[in-house]
């Protein structure tokens, strides 16, 4: 079975996740997809929105997409940040995977060899990347072709929710302008 994990804060979720779901389910021969909000990002000290907040914007977006995807909340259930390297190898085992694609954002290339056991990480996943704010990919990387502009920290911190899916637009500006109003 092949398998691609697509993990991350979704603090929230925007049109870029978005993008990338879809481009993932048409360009990659998969099986699964397994999208995973973090519980907390292990190289973050707090979220923004609380993760069954998000775990339910994640649903609430891609649950009824496509019958290849998952919705997870394993990094969630385990009430603590969640290195990588642990949620691949549960859902490699899960699934008997025999290929599993871990998809990132091109901004995480250059703190890749600071993840948890990142050399262990590197022999049991492909990584393919999501272009991103121009950031150059090495060539021997399989690359997902959108580019994304969109940060979910900018949304946050500009209160700018023009790229937020129209299903959940209302809850996630509410919850972060109800936030910054405190």
């Amino acid at each position: 079975m092949n398998i691609a994990i697509f993990g991350g804060s979704f603090d929230p979720p925007h049109l870029g996740h978005d993008m990338i779901v879809k481009e993932v389910l048409k360009s990659l021969n998969i099986n699964k997809l397994i999208i995973i909000p973090t519980f907390l990002s292990p190289f973050k000290s707090e979220f923004g929105a609380p993760p069954l907040l998000r775990l339910q914007w994640c649903n609430e977006l891609w649950s009824n997409l496509d019958e290849k995807i998952i919705i997870s909340d394993y990094e969630i259930s385990q009430n603590r940040p969640v290195a990588t390297i642990e949620s691949v190898s549960y859902f490699k085992n899960k699934f008997n995977a025999s290929r599993i694609y871990l998809i990132i954002g091109a901004d995480q290339l250059n703190s890749l060899h600071k993840w948890h056991r990142y050399d262990e990480l590197k022999a049991l996943v492909s990584f393919v990347v999501a272009c991103r704010d121009g950031i150059k990919i090495d060539e021997n990387l399989q690359k997902l072709d959108i580019n994304v502009k969109i940060s979910s920290s900018k949304i946050k911190s500009e209160l700018n929710f023009k790229h937020i899916p129209t299903a959940i637009l209302d809850s996630v500006e509410k919850f972060y302008k109800d936030k910054n109003a405190k």
